[in-house]
């Protein structure tokens, strides 16, 4: 069966960390850009969040997240990681990974079209003050 499946999740003090996971089941990422994009509560918008090219590691980062935010993948796992690091309020949302057969910067114009080849349920990830 084909599909990404998110996990780590969970409720975090402002400043904590948490570590999100998407495997893939099914087929393989090395051809994909693979990332996470969130939804904040009560708010249809997709906001990119991170996204990396499996084969070569190239990698690009919303502003808000640069320097906190580590994505990274794992080849024998068939993974992909988002370290979160000093995490914000603002950073509150469910959070899905999505891969597309493309550049990072295709993937990234994805988000908003959700023109993505597959993509899991998400994530909740809560933060509090």
């Amino acid at each position: 069966q084909v599909q990404l499946v998110e996990s780590g999740g969970g409720s975090a003090q402002s400043g904590g960390s948490l570590r999100l996971s998407c495997a893939a089941s099914g087929f393989t990422l090395g051809q994909y850009v693979i990332g996470w994009y969130r939804q904040a509560p009560g708010k249809e918008e997709r906001e990119g969040v991170a996204c990396v090219k499996y084969s070569d590691g190239t990698a690009l980062y919303d502003d808000s997240v640069k320097g906190r935010f580590t994505i990274s993948v794992d080849n024998s796992e068939n993974a992909v990681y988002l370290q979160m690091n000093n995490l914000k309020p603002g950073d509150t949302g469910q959070y899905y990974c999505a891969t597309k057969d493309s550049s990072v910067e295709s993937w990234w114009d994805a988000v908003q079209t959700h023109f993505f080849d597959h993509w899991g349920l998400g994530t909740q990830v809560t933060v509090s003050s």
